[in-house]
């Protein structure tokens, strides 16, 4: 039945699915949750034991949460300085709050391209979300190229789509670094042509996976107004349960933020989780050596294998496509995903290859062995 009252764009779009084809018919002893960049590691069980006292002491459910989140946006700060190493200082007027980087995609994209004042730009394949977030807005969006052997964004497209727009000038940049769902981070030629944009587009740093990176454009958003840097808790600091992103800019784009971001829009008990866990990102952050040298023995065992040509990766993932493929490459990729998924281990079938993300040393050899099996078939 279809609702007149529904924009007729909005009828035609498909929800987002976090797990394609679905996970009910997987009954493998193990199941592996390798499809969302997830870290594989719980919040230890004393971090998860503060959480309950906090929250059964200190919060009352009766009252709404932190509206400003001053709290939480001052420790933001303090960490937000200390990842550039001595290059930036910022303070709680750099710092807006959403509950995950969507909900800081989304007032983006109200603040600057909605009621028809712009379009954005993406580069793909790259997180799917930016596009997404767009299209309900009714915001228009322009796709160009990335080269297929590295996967650097075609700069040339991307100038003329911006010189020369087909409909409403281009208002935002959107760039993933490293990026999802090919692991690569930017170049100096990217950071580059980010910096010749001008001021009259925002561009917007998307640093999910910053923690395995460790780089970062932070910096430049105390000398560009027009730059803007997201982050979130949920991946390297275990807090995907509980959506927390943040996004670093100059105070004054961060105060139009605040204008449309909606009202207590982060619960009590995410921000006293995200503040633990701020508190204790010395223990949190230690297993990101540990997740960086399993990257590495998963890399080096599948190219061994010799079954699938692997990108490198400075992200807790791998993007790979499958060698000699017997059937036209998108129905190869299929079959890889569904074989996978019946053997237990989940990815993401995206972007034109296979995203993995790299999990315990356990869940990683069980993937090296269930690809491994997929040559017999």
């Amino acid at each position: 039945m279809s609702l007149p009252f529904i924009r007729s764009d909005v009828a035609q779009l498909a929800a987002y699915t976090p797990h394609p084809g679905g996970v009910s018919a997987v009954t493998p002893a193990h199941i592996d949750h390798l499809d969302t960049n997830e870290c594989p590691y719980d919040l230890p069980k004393d971090l998860k034991e503060k959480l309950a006292w906090a929250i059964q002491h200190e919060i009352q459910a009766n009252r709404y949460p932190d509206g400003g989140h001053l709290e939480l946006r001052h420790a933001i700060a303090t960490y937000a300085t200390e990842t550039t190493r001595g290059a930036a200082t910022f303070t709680a007027d750099h710092i807006s709050v959403g509950n995950g980087s969507d909900e800081l995609i989304r007032s983006l994209l109200i603040a600057t391209c909605l009621g028809g004042e712009g379009s954005i730009l993406v580069a793909s394949p790259t997180f799917s979300m930016y596009a997404i977030l767009a299209k309900t807005l009714g915001i228009p969006v322009v796709e160009v190229s990335r080269k297929a052997d590295t996967f650097e964004v075609n700069l040339a497209a991307a100038q003329q789509a911006i010189d020369h727009p087909v409909g409403p000038p281009v208002r935002i940049v959107f760039m993933v670094h490293p990026n999802s769902p090919t692991a690569n981070a930017m170049t100096q030629a990217e950071l580059d042509w980010l910096k010749s944009l001008s001021q009259d587009i925002l561009v917007v740093v998307d640093e999910a996976y910053f923690e395995f990176s460790q780089q970062t454009t932070a910096t430049e958003v105390l000398q560009r107004p027009n730059w803007v840097v997201l982050r979130t808790f949920s991946k390297a600091f275990r807090l995907a349960a509980l959506r927390v992103g943040y996004g670093i800019g100059n105070p004054e784009l961060i105060s139009a933020l605040e204008k449309v971001r909606l009202p207590y829009n982060l619960p009590s008990p995410t921000q006293v989780a995200a503040k633990l866990a701020l508190a204790h990102r010395q223990a949190l952050l230690a297993i990101i050596p540990t997740l960086q040298e399993q990257r590495q023995i998963l890399t080096q065992t599948l190219t061994e294998q010799g079954q699938l040509q692997l990108w490198p990766s400075r992200a807790n993932f791998l993007y790979g496509r499958p060698l000699n493929p017997t059937r036209p490459m998108a129905d190869e990729l299929e079959h890889w995903f569904v074989q996978l998924k019946q053997q237990g281990t989940l990815i993401r079938h995206t972007g034109g290859g296979l995203r993995i993300t790299v999990g315990t040393p356990e869940e990683n050899q069980r993937t090296i062995a269930h690809i491994q099996a997929l040559s017999v078939h």
